[in-house]
């Protein structure tokens, strides 16, 4: 029987498995601060779009106002261009990044 072959830190294959654990990490949508959208009407759209509570949907507006961004939605890329989008439409500075 073999011994189990041993991958050295800094190999090819070390690297690989690097990747492929990067790739595990989610997607998300973040909105960005806008000196044109009124409070309320992110706050509405954040209801509408994405279904927040009005409690959520506040909390999220709040952290766009205060700190500049939030992250709103996690999940697959596909998932996450599709409600950076919906946003966009709906004239918010949303976009796309790995978390």
């Amino acid at each position: 029987m073999a011994a189990p072959l041993e991958v050295e830190p800094g190999t090819a294959s070390d690297a690989s498995v690097e990747e492929a654990v990067g790739t595990d990490r989610p997607w998300v949508t973040v909105v960005w601060d806008d000196p044109v959208n009124l409070m309320h009407y992110v706050t509405y759209v954040f209801q509408k779009l994405l279904g927040f509570s009005k409690a959520k949907a506040t909390e999220k507006m709040m952290q766009v106002h205060s700190e500049g961004r939030s992250t709103v939605t996690s999940g697959p890329r596909e998932s996450m261009e599709a409600d950076a989008a919906k946003l966009q439409g709906a004239g918010l500075w949303a976009t796309v990044q790995r978390d």
